[in-house]
């Protein structure tokens, strides 16, 4: 990847012209982080608390906090405002990877390179510990966000719903599930994808938006914009599922083929999955180019180029 961006950006941190990427992203990630371990104070039960935090706090890319983060710069807000709901994009996405590994779901003993919450703290305290940080993320929005006018809230409120329930996430992984073992067209996978994976992207980057009060064109823009890099986020996720090993991704390789699930690379092939990634990312990046005032968007822009150029 690429750690310099050619933009106009006034805010680089070199000569006119140059975003740095690789620095904003460490930045960014840094603050996320000491959110994040904020966010889980000393609380009873303390191994409920444990099993959160280990999952939690296990490190990971923190593409979607810093997606927040970066919309609501976008729109010119004060991303200090924007940190609780992007701790609780991250509470959620934790919750949905704690969940997915178990073994009634996607079976897996390794995630970010270290044992699944199940293998360390049984399936129910892991069952519970991804309950716990769901609920958890409502109440950073909701108890944990001053400064933001409630009628902002709420709408930020309303997208999670979207996201993580059934029209989202949990819908997604559904209708994944039952295609295991089956034919799928490229409708029905992206249907799973849209709302397993896509539905959380587009959260992290409407709820920034949301909370410095983007204008409804602007929100349309973003709309674009994660539909694009949430498909190729996934397609991406396929072609490494099949192309790196097991230390590199920080989970188990070859996980797909074994389940026998329908993937980008199984339908379309290595090449023509890279091919659409890539046009996805360009449709995205292009739907945010009228708002790129004063290299303003090259965060989210860099973003998208992040994911197609990522090795894990």
């Amino acid at each position: 990847m690429s750690a310099a961006v050619t933009t106009t950006d006034s805010t680089s941190t070199g000569e006119p012209g140059h975003f740095d990427f690789a620095s904003y992203l460490e930045r960014s990630r840094k603050l996320v982080e000491q959110a994040l371990d904020g966010s889980l104070g000393p609380e009873r039960p303390e191994s409920l608390r444990e099993a959160m935090r280990y999952s939690l706090l296990a490190g990971g890319k923190r593409l979607r906090p810093i997606l927040c983060l970066a919309a609501c710069e976008l729109t010119g807000g004060d991303t200090a405002l924007a940190m609780p709901t992007a701790v609780a994009l991250e509470m959620i996405h934790t919750m949905s990877l704690i969940h997915d590994d178990l073994p009634a779901m996607d079976n897996d003993d390794l995630r970010r390179g270290r044992p699944t919450n199940h293998k360390v703290y049984g399936e129910a305290n892991a069952i519970l510990a991804g309950d716990a940080l769901l609920t958890r993320a409502f109440e950073m929005v909701a108890l944990r966000s001053p400064g933001v006018p409630a009628e902002q809230l709420l709408k930020v409120v309303g997208e999670l719903s979207l996201a993580s329930g059934a029209p989202g996430l949990v819908g997604g992984q559904v209708v994944d599930l039952e295609c295991e073992g089956k034919d799928v067209d490229l409708e029905t996978l992206e249907y799973i994808h849209l709302h397993k994976t896509g539905a959380l992207l587009r959260s992290c980057v409407l709820t920034g938006a949301l909370i410095a009060g983007a204008s409804d064109e602007l929100l349309a823009a973003l709309t674009t914009y994660a539909r694009g890099i949430g498909l190729a986020f996934q397609i991406i996720d396929d072609i490494l599922d099949v192309t790196a090993s097991s230390e590199v991704l920080g989970k188990t390789a070859g996980k797909d083929l074994t389940a026998d699930k329908t993937t980008y690379p199984k339908l379309l092939g290595l090449e023509e999955s890279r091919q659409r990634a890539d046009a996805l990312v360009a449709e995205a990046k292009q739907a945010l180019e009228p708002f790129n005032r004063n290299g303003s968007a090259a965060p989210l822009l860099a973003l998208a180029d992040y994911i197609t150029s990522r090795d894990r």
